[in-house]
C-alpha cells in the first residue's frame, strides 16, 4: 500500500511540484505521517512546514500567470520528478522502503505531469477558459495530497 501512496504523491507533484512536499510536511507535523526517527524526520518541523507551504502558495499563484512556462519544459518537468521522488521517498521512509518510495514517486510525477497537462487542456477547452481548469487542478492537488498523506497512518 505504501508503494501506491508514494506513486500517488508523485502524481500530486506532477500536478503541482510544491504542493506534494507541503502536504507531506503538514502530514508529518500533524502526526499523520510517522516520519520521526527516520532520515525524513525533519519534515515534521515547523520550519519545513513553513518553507514548503510558502513555496506551494507561490507556485499556486505563479501557475495562473500567462508567462509561466509549460510543465513539460525540461526545468519544470525535472523539478516535478525531483519533488515526486523526494516526497515518495519520505512516505517510503515511514515503512523502511525509501528507495522503492523514491522510484514510485518519480514515476508518479511523470504520470501526473503528462496526464495533468492533458486533463487540464481538455477541461480548459471544454470550459473555454484556462483559469477554472487551473483552479480545479489546484483543488485536486491540495485535497489529494492531504488525503494521501492521511492514508499513510
Amino acid at each position: 500500500m505504501l508503494y501506491v501512496l508514494a506513486l500517488l504523491i508523485g502524481v500530486i507533484a506532477g500536478l503541482r511540484a510544491m504542493t506534494a512536499p507541503a502536504a507531506v510536511a503538514w502530514g508529518a507535523w500533524l502526526g499523520w505521517l510517522p516520519a520521526a526517527g527516520t532520515w525524513a524526520g525533519f519534515m515534521d518541523h515547523w520550519i519545513a512546514v513553513g518553507i514548503f507551504t510558502i513555496l506551494a502558495i507561490v507556485e499556486l499563484v505563479t501557475d495562473q500567470l500567462p508567462s509561466t512556462p509549460s510543465r513539460k519544459v525540461p526545468q519544470q518537468f525535472g523539478a516535478r520528478i525531483i519533488m515526486g521522488a523526494f516526497t515518495g521517498a519520505v512516505l517510503g521512509a515511514t515503512g523502511s522502503i525509501t528507495i522503492g518510495g523514491l522510484i514510485a514517486g518519480a514515476l508518479g510525477a511523470v504520470v501526473g505531469t503528462l496526464g495533468g497537462a492533458q486533463v487540464r487542456a481538455r477541461l480548459a477547452a471544454a470550459i473555454g477558459k484556462d483559469l477554472p481548469a487551473a483552479l480545479v487542478e489546484d483543488a485536486v492537488a491540495i485535497t489529494g495530497g492531504l488525503l494521501i498523506v492521511a492514508a499513510v497512518v
